[in-house]
């Protein structure tokens, strides 16, 4: 092979070699742009399972929050049953009791009665007879007849009036939990207001004075065991949060088609910073045992399944308000 043959050889190897060198480039780059694009689905498929884990992760917790609110209310619900049975099993005896009162009142009375005029009438008679006279008169020293006349009608209306009392707890309780209700009604919140406060008339008794301040409200279409459910619950919280003897201020009023109740405390009032998280569910503040942290958050839920809406209001050191917010009716539905 001559010298012409091996230079023009050489160029074909050089060149066969830049084209496989090309090849190999051009391969390597498209491999590299492959690899490129998988990595990148990859990321957005991690991506994409990062935010479906974002979602169930909250659907999770909306699933938990609704199953621990509806325990609450089943909870509460079997409560209200109890109660509704125990105030029933109440009613009947202390209606006896009551009304055995009344006639027994009437029977003193006339016993009463009859010893005065046997005491006139057989005065003309003792006249002649002093001894007898004397003997009677210390027999009504003994038995203290005079304190005995005061004081009988005293228990007795002392007694009349601590049944009565009774009865009307046990109203207040069996209205409270109205088990039997299936569904809307017109009520009068101020009633339920009543009933509640004296529901929980021992919490609140040693804590705060009570202070009623109500504007004319017309019937409110609600059910009324859970609205009651919620005013025990603002009500409670009132008393709690007054360290020492304060004052609860209830007001309510009307602003267009909608009514309003508040309940204000002059306790130690609510931080900013909590402020913002009183209605999540398990929140509190209190010591372990004294709270679950659902009361508000089960109240803002019944509150907002009935169309309406909880403003809170706090300065630390001076007090909280809560007001409630209702539709005065649910829509598609008229008073009757």
């Amino acid at each position: 092979m001559n010298r012409a043959e091996r230079d023009m050889s050489a160029k074909v190897s050089d060149f066969s070699a830049f084209q496989s060198g090309v090849a190999l480039e051009n391969q390597v780059r498209e491999r590299t742009q492959q690899l490129e694009a998988a990595l990148r689905e990859n990321e957005r498929v991690n991506q994409a399972l990062q935010s479906e884990k974002e979602e169930q992760r909250i659907l999770i917790a909306k699933l938990e929050e609704a199953h621990d609110q509806l325990h609450q209310s089943e909870k509460l619900a079997s409560i209200g049953q109890l109660a509704a049975g125990v105030a029933h099993e109440i009613n009947n005896p202390i209606g006896f009791v009551n009304s055995n009162l009344g006639t027994l009142k009437n029977y003193v009375n006339q016993l009463m009665n009859l010893i005065e005029a046997m005491s006139t009438t057989v005065a003309p008679l003792l006249a002649g007879n002093p001894e007898i006279g004397k003997e009677l008169d210390t027999l009504k020293r003994q038995a203290d007849l005079d304190f005995l006349r005061e004081d009988i009608g005293a228990l007795i209306a002392d007694s009349i009036d601590g049944t009565t009392r009774v009865r009307r707890i046990v109203q207040d309780l069996r209205d409270f939990s109205r088990t039997g209700e299936v569904g809307m009604e017109w009520v009068d919140l101020h009633a339920g207001l009543e009933s509640t406060l004296n529901v929980v008339a021992n919490e609140i008794k040693y804590k705060a004075e009570v202070v009623r301040d109500y504007g004319t409200l017309p019937q409110v279409e609600c059910r009324p065991s859970q609205i009651n459910q919620v005013f025990m619950n603002l009500l409670v919280n009132a008393a709690q949060a007054i360290p020492q003897k304060g004052r609860i201020t209830l007001k309510s009023g009307c602003a267009d088609d909608k009514v309003w109740v508040s309940v204000s405390d002059t306790g130690s009032g609510i931080p900013p910073e909590i402020l913002a998280r009183i209605f999540d569910p398990f929140f509190t503040t209190k010591p372990v045992g004294k709270g679950t942290g659902l009361g508000l958050s089960v109240s803002y839920g019944i509150i907002e399944k009935h169309g309406g809406k909880i403003d809170v209001a706090s300065q630390p050191g001076q007090g909280t308000t809560f007001t409630v917010w209702l539709p005065a009716r649910q829509p598609g539905v008229s008073p009757g």
